[in-house]
């Protein structure tokens, strides 16, 4: 329960509610006990002098306490069961909102298909437990304290005879209950097994029917599904041994209150009524002993599942503004300064990079090259936080990054990576992604500079065209054309264009080019490429190697260096001749 008590903050928003639904239990039960009384008078009554006036008054009791009995069991589940599904929501958004704010870092050990699972599986199973487990809890706690109260009240004695295998249920339901437990880990493990399985199919189907993978696809999810449903099955042989216990031990209740009573009564030492009520409150007690044992499922699945969602909840934001972060900045210009810094992903990694030491002052275009694996798109993701520098400091108009509000920081550095990621959404909205809202003149504009509004107007319904999931519709140059229009349409101080014209041809990567150069007038411009073509009018070139840079200057004064980058800068001009030729 260790786990389930984080719950506790859900409860306190919504405990009005609950306190209502709580009260409307117990008036509920009330109604619910009342009836054997009713009956055990009537029955008494009929053995004595009974008239059909009095029985008229019995059956309008019978009514009226089944009336209550049912008004407020319907209002105990817009109560308690209502609460369950707030609370799901809240602990549904937390974890949204958690996940979103993680590092990078941690997304890249946590696959997509385990996060999936957390957000359905687990959040799905402590709603059981907020709704279901906690009403059922709560009814069976006061059926339980009522009916014994007033089985006491009629007999003692036949009470203690009656209750005496409640105990050894209760021990065994609590044995039962802790296999459950684990078994349930197991499973849900399995199913985040299952879960990542068919996300990275259905992401990667393309490269499944490229290599005719189906059918091997088909036999590893089998495999997955049927070791699913094995787990399941050990689970289920456990549940299984407890509504059997439940009803062999509450049957050998009712044959004591028959053997015991039956004997006081003939006796005269108890009343038919008195036996027959006590016959009912056991009949009363079954459920709610069974809810117990049904609870108790519920109870260790949520909190296996709550174990799993805390693991999340307890990792911390790596990146975040502090208590160092001045809020006094608005804006930046885009000054950039690395002053001996070094990265590497985690502590058991290589550096990435190694003392980089380096300036590109605000309004300059500066180009990064190098071999792969060199460290130029572990560089460039340093500048808006995706990572954290490890060693030295990295600077941005003088103030260390780390003291930058992270939103100022991202809203001023237009990004457009390797991989071009689009949501499955129409073009505009994909344009308009990082706006308060869409703006379609100035998708417009950014779209003339990055060359794709002529794609665009040869789409079927233009801007308002939908792309598939990723842009699977689009072509590899239309997709990184549109997102170098999404990075442009926020007005960057910094644009870093990570190896973005790759699929694009020379003449349209010369014509974006052209464009770039008026629209980042003032504002720092970052380029990868493994082109020559597309860096050599930057104001300067870096080439790193191996974490270092090895290499620094204009293109003239690069080639005229005949190092690293005029080795490329040959192989290059040599390939586009044997192309010429051909």
């Amino acid at each position: 329960m260790t786990n389930l008590l984080k719950l506790k903050k859900y409860f306190a928003r919504n405990k009005k509610m609950l306190l209502w639904g709580f009260l409307f239990t117990l008036i509920s039960n009330a109604g619910t006990v009342y009836l054997p009384l009713v009956l055990k008078n009537a029955i008494n009554k009929l053995q004595v002098d009974a008239t059909p006036h009095q029985l008229v008054i019995y059956c309008i009791e019978i009514i009226l306490a089944s009336l209550v009995a049912g008004v407020f069991r319907f209002l105990i589940r817009q109560t308690i069961i209502v609460v369950s599904r707030y609370i799901e929501y809240d602990l549904r958004q937390d974890f949204w909102a958690h996940i979103q704010k993680l590092p990078m870092r941690y997304f890249q050990n946590t696959t997509t298909g385990n996060l999936m699972s957390h957000a359905t599986n687990d959040i799905n199973a402590v709603r059981n437990f907020i709704g279901p487990a906690v009403m059922y809890s709560v009814d069976t706690f006061i059926r339980l304290i009522i009916i014994i109260g007033i089985m006491i009240s009629l007999s003692p004695q036949l009470t203690f005879y009656t209750l005496i295998p409640l105990p050894f249920l209760s021990y065994a339901v609590y044995k039962i209950g802790q296999h459950i437990h684990l078994k349930y880990v197991a499973i849900q493990e399995k199913f985040s097994e299952m879960t990542t399985r068919a996300q990275e199919n259905y992401s990667g189907i393309r490269v499944i029917k490229s290599y005719v993978r189906e059918e091997y696809e088909n036999e590893e999810f089998n495999k997955l599904s049927h070791e699913y449903l094995e787990k399941n099955m050990d689970m289920v042989k456990s549940q299984a041994l407890i509504m059997p216990m439940l009803f062999l031990l509450t049957g050998l209740s009712t044959i004591l209150v028959m053997w015991l009573g039956g004997i006081k009564v003939i006796q005269g030492q108890l009343s038919l009524g008195v036996i027959t009520a006590f016959i009912i409150y056991l009949g009363l007690l079954i459920w709610p002993i069974i809810a117990f044992g049904w609870v108790m499922n519920i109870i260790q699945q949520a909190e296996a599942s709550m174990k799993r969602l805390n693991k999340i909840f307890n990792e911390k934001y790596e990146i975040s503004d502090n208590e160092n972060t001045d809020k006094t900045i608005k804006d930046i210009k885009g000054d950039i300064e690395f002053k001996n810094v070094s990265f590497r992903y985690s502590d058991d990694l290589p550096y990435i990079l190694k003392d980089i030491n380096l300036k590109i002052e605000s309004g300059s275009t500066v180009a990064i090259m190098g071999y792969t694996g060199s460290g130029k798109t572990s560089f460039i993701n340093l500048i808006p936080r995706l990572y954290d520098v490890t060693g030295g400091e990295l600077l941005i108009d003088g103030t260390n990054i780390k003291n930058i509000p992270l939103s100022v920081l991202r809203k001023n550095t237009g990004l457009v990576q390797q991989e071009s990621f689009l949501f499955s959404d129409s073009i505009l909205n994909n344009l308009s992604y990082g706006l308060p809202a869409p703006d379609l003149e100035k998708i417009k504009k950014v779209s003339d500079i990055s060359q794709f509004s002529k794609d665009i107007n040869d789409f079927p319904e233009g801007y308002e065209t939908l792309v598939g999931e990723r842009g699977i519709t689009l072509s590899g140059g239309q997709k990184q054309r549109a997102s170098i229009s999404r990075a442009l349409a926020i007005d960057p101080a910094i644009l870093i264009l990570d190896d973005s014209f790759s699929a694009v041809d020379t003449h349209t990567e010369e014509e974006i080019l052209k464009r770039l150069k008026v629209f980042m007038q003032n504002r720092t411009s970052i380029l990868i490429s493994h082109r020559i073509s597309t860096v050599k009018d930057a104001d300067k070139i870096i080439i790193l190697d191996n974490g270092i840079i090895a290499e620094e200057g204009t293109h003239e004064e690069l080639v005229a260096l005949n190092g690293i980058y005029a080795d490329l800068y040959y192989k290059q001009l040599l390939e586009k001749e044997l192309e010429e030729l051909n």
